[in-house]
């Protein structure tokens, strides 16, 4: 809670006048009974009409302060929650940025796009109604008793009754209740999950005629969704029984002593119509503490999902003294182990000694799940070593400014990501400055300019989020370009022309070597095609180095890599590639 509420920041002076100010509409309210029981009293009953004037000026004057103390405090109230959830949606994402991969897979994606929306905005209309009601309905319970008391004393004892037994009844319910929402959140999870997994698949799920199987699976997390809420807000139903059972009690016992009151001269007829009043206000303040309580309640699992994120420290951190300049491409990897979990016996990378010279191009290659891209992640480091050291131009990656690190390290993913905007404007993701010229040489280097001459707005077409009017090859081919214009001094190609066919591929490859030939070039790889014409390959095998050599001698002697080239190259070539 208390991390949540350090988001106020600006917004604390608007929190606290809207709270004083519904304090001064609760005691122009609190007062209006009072003077209605002037005018019974010495207006009506004693036939003084300039009383009734005088006192009705009044009355008129107080509600006028309080509609306009009540406006007021709605006001800072909107501006303070709208102002905290603001601040809290900034505070999330900028923690978000300074993430490391690790830190990401603790929460998923889909999770911190939750904690982002639906979290917050609960937590905003929470937040508005604790500074409004929470602070109302407790002075209004409280002068509501004590005008009781100073009207009359003997009479205020049945109030007590009452709100006793509203407290237990509504405490009772309220106990239940919170259990019940709180699978409810679990429940309203697990149906988010279903939702977000269906609509990123869907391609999946028509493709395998599934969308039967999955309207079943989603039926029933409704299904399970709805019979629990019905059951919470059934007992929530039970409060307004309650309540009246309350207010009736409390009328009937209050005319009945009341009446012989009047009757033995000591209460008036205003007294009792204003104790009427009174005791609305303090049962109807009762009733709103309890659907505070229950507001707060679902709000509860909220504040701590969104306090889990603004907690979260990255996992990886620059050093005290940073440096900045990149000398060279050279890169060495000094018996490397890594687990993306600390602690865990399953290792992803082990014990991998690795010395790349400046400007060579290294392939590498190997099966699913053999660690390749896991050996890349640490050279920009995405993720840190657990043991050994990774250096990048001769000094260990963790002695860099990340952010210089990863300006001179440019990684080209399999899965690429094109956001919606120009083409141009996508490129220059690589490069902000980058001109023109320079874009269109990327572009042709990556053999991108291709199909960007046959669109109809050329580098100005726009492209849709995620890149959705492209094909996978086009995305491939941009996400390359994009990276040549940073001009890095390592170029990582992670599985990237997968989706380009061969000739293409040995086109970038060709014009890798003419533009940046002093750039260090990693290229992973299914194809053999794609890495044959590399200075070296590496061949990785469950996390560990199996070989590392040319193609030929590979070829002469190396198991793994004669099966690979058997089954591509002479088990009938590449998928676009005569036999």
């Amino acid at each position: 809670m208390r991390t949540v509420l350090k988001q106020l920041k600006q917004y604390k002076r608007d929190t606290f006048l809207c709270i004083g100010l519904t304090a001064l509409e609760v005691v122009m309210e609190i007062l209006l009974p009072f003077i209605t029981a002037l005018i019974i009293d010495e207006g009506l009953e004693a036939s003084n009409l300039p009383a009734v004037y005088r006192y009705g000026i009044v009355m008129v004057v107080m509600a006028f302060l309080s509609l306009i103390f009540g406006a007021a405090a709605g006001k800072f109230a909107a501006s303070a929650a709208s102002g905290l959830s603001a601040n809290l949606r900034e505070a999330i994402y900028a923690n978000i940025q300074t993430f490391s991969f690790s830190n990401i897979d603790k929460f998923s994606v889909p999770g911190l796009v939750t904690r982002m929306t639906t979290d917050v905005t609960n937590i905003q209309n929470a937040f508005m109604m604790v500074i409004r009601v929470a602070v109302r309905s407790p002075l209004t319970l409280l002068f509501s008793f004590l005008m009781c008391m100073w009207i009359s004393p003997p009479l205020s004892g049945m109030f007590l009754i009452a709100v006793v037994f509203l407290v237990a009844a509504i405490g009772i319910i309220m106990t239940v209740t919170i259990r019940i929402f709180s699978q409810v959140f679990h429940k309203y999870d697990e149906l988010n999950a279903s939702v977000q997994e269906n609509v990123s698949a869907i391609r999946v799920v028509k493709a395998f005629v599934r969308e039967d199987f999955e309207n079943k699976k989603f039926s029933k997390a409704v299904d399970s969704l709805y019979r629990l809420t019905v059951k919470a807000e059934g007992l929530l139903a039970f409060n307004n029984p309650a309540m009246m059972i309350a207010v009736y009690f409390c009328i009937i016992s209050v005319s009945w002593f009341g009446a012989q009151f009047i009757v033995g001269g000591s209460l008036t007829t205003g007294d009792l119509t204003s104790l009427f009043s009174y005791i609305m206000s303090l049962l109807m303040s009762l009733m709103m503490l309890s659907m505070v309580v229950v507001m707060i309640t679902m709000s509860m699992a909220s504040i701590r999902r969104i306090g889990e994120v603004l907690r979260e420290t990255p996992d990886l951190k620059d050093p005290d003294n940073p440096v900045f300049q990149v000398a060279d491409g050279s890169i060495d990897f000094n018996h490397v182990s890594f687990s993306y979990k600390h602690g865990s016996d399953k290792s992803a990378l082990s014990d991998i000694d690795l010395h790349i010279h400046s400007g060579e191009t290294i392939g590498v290659i190997g099966g699913t799940g053999s660690g390749k891209s896991s050996l890349v992640n640490l050279i920009c480091r995405l993720y840190d070593a657990n043991e050994g050291s990774v250096c990048v131009g001769g000094l260990d990656v963790r002695q860099y400014d990340m952010e210089a690190l990863r300006n001179q390290v440019s990684v080209v993913l399999q899965k690429n990501t094109l956001f919606s905007g120009t083409i141009l404007e996508n490129l220059r993701w690589g490069n902000p400055d980058a001109t023109d010229e320079e874009c269109i040489a990327a572009c042709k280097a990556a053999c991108a300019d291709e199909f960007i001459d046959r669109m109809p707005d050329g580098y100005n077409t726009h492209i849709e989020r995620g890149g959705a009017n492209v094909s996978g090859g086009q995305k491939q081919r941009l996400c390359i370009a994009r990276a040549l214009l940073k001009k890095p001094k390592v170029l990582i190609l992670d599985d990237s022309t997968s989706a380009v066919d061969t000739a293409t591929d040995a086109k970038i490859r060709s014009a890798f070597a003419r533009i940046i030939p002093g750039t260090t070039k990693i290229i992973i790889a299914q194809r053999i095609s794609s890495v044959q014409d590399a200075d070296r390959i590496l061949v990785l095998d469950n996390g560990r180095v199996n070989a590392f050599d040319t193609h030929d001698n590979l070829l002469a002697h190396n198991p793994i890599y004669q099966e690979i080239y058997e089954s591509q190259v002479k088990g009938g070539g590449d998928f676009d590639q005569p036999a």
